[in-house]
């Protein structure tokens, strides 16, 4: 549950970076134990549409193990996400956002577009984006590393970091 973190971060993203004079099509929001590879972010990103985008790793709200969320429809983990920047700058002038804070960041992300009729090009970045496996048998949001990764979430630990880095030879070269 958070208290509005993820409303203030949005929200306050337009004023912030206006006196910047740069064109944004993009804002994402991540976690820090997450390893975002932006190379292949951007290369995703490259062809589609910069309005009403969504992006992330995509759940029910019913996922088994996760509890209902009380929502019928899906909303992207709040590890990392991307919103075109026209749903940033909504965001910032919504009432629906505004009037709507407090709550699970990911689902009230979720329940603010949809509410807003906002967010329509959802892109659900399975398996590119997933979970750290660990030990853990492999899931709909958790498997072994693989070559065109965007991200991984759940790095809680040194040597997991360790471990990610050097598959994806970034610590080399």
């Amino acid at each position: 549950m958070n208290k509005g973190k993820t409303y203030t971060y949005f929200s306050n993203l337009p004023s912030i970076l206006a006196g910047d004079h740069r064109h944004y099509d993009y804002a994402m929001k991540i976690d820090d134990d997450a390893y975002f590879w932006l190379e292949n972010l951007a290369k995703f990103l490259l062809n589609k549409l910069r309005e009403d985008l969504y992006y992330g790793m995509e759940l029910p709200c019913n996922l088994e193990g996760q509890g209902d969320c009380g929502l019928n429809y899906t909303f992207m983990a709040g590890f990392g996400y991307v919103l075109s920047w026209d749903l940033v700058q909504w965001i910032a002038e919504s009432n629906i956002a505004r009037n709507n804070r407090i709550g699970s960041e990911d689902v009230m992300l979720a329940k603010w577009l949809n509410e807003g009729n906002k967010g329509k090009k959802r892109y659900n970045g399975i398996p590119q984006i997933y979970d750290y496996k660990e030990d853990l048998p492999d899931s709909y949001f958790r498997h072994d590393f693989i070559p065109d990764t965007i991200a991984i979430h759940r790095l809680k630990k040194n040597f997991q970091w360790v471990r990610t880095l050097k598959y994806f030879n970034v610590t080399h070269d």
